[in-house]
């Protein structure tokens, strides 16, 4: 990422006196916040498959990725070890595109695959009705009304939701790089 500003100089922002402050701390900080987020939160998704690499095997098949041995722990590795290294700034354009193509695909396959208009049967609605042991008060107030129709198009909505956002933030970040705060730029002194 660029560490100059976004404006040729100080005179071109509202506060002239805050372009030091932009310079220096907001846009590097700033930057290294969000790699760590997007980075994070790509190592906490990643997380399960590193503990169970094998368990995607049926899934990333199932969309045309074969074999799926290979597949399910690239995915693992790409998440877990790919976010960290997002996170720190290690190979920060390589790995940032990586994972952006992949959470494309991810978003692909949300939209392609959704959770479906509900969980339950007219039949199956009627006889937790008639059995409210069966549901906690929760469950009952999340299916019984329509079904899990609502729960299910908040859980589809956030998962279109996330993808999206990880995929941007891992195409801007591969776009721009690790920044000032990466140990591309503080360590090796080269980026790709």
């Amino acid at each position: 990422m660029s560490t100059t500003s976004t404006f040729p100089d100080d005179n071109s922002l509202f506060l002239p006196f805050m372009g030091p402050f932009y310079r220096g701390f907001a846009q590097p900080y700033g930057w290294a916040a969000f790699r760590l987020v997007i980075g994070g939160l790509l190592m906490v998704e990643g997380w399960p498959k590193i503990i169970s690499p094998m368990a995607q095997t049926g899934f990333v098949e199932s969309i045309g990725m074969y074999p799926g041995w290979f597949f399910s722990p690239l995915l693992a590795i790409m998440q877990f070890v790919g976010g960290a290294m997002i996170a720190i700034g290690l190979f920060t354009r390589p790995i940032a595109l990586a994972n952006a193509v992949m959470l494309l695909v991810t978003i692909w396959f949300h939209i392609t695959h959704p959770y479906g208009d509900a969980f339950l049967t007219a039949e199956g609605v009627s006889f937790l009705k008639d059995n409210l042991h069966y549901l906690t008060a929760e469950g009952q107030s999340r299916l019984l009304s329509d079904g899990g129709a609502a729960f299910l198009h908040q859980v589809q909505s956030k998962a279109e939701f996330n993808s999206t956002f990880w995929a941007a933030g891992a195409a801007l970040i591969a776009a721009f790089g690790g920044g000032r705060i990466s140990v591309d730029r503080l360590f090796i002194k080269r980026e790709f």
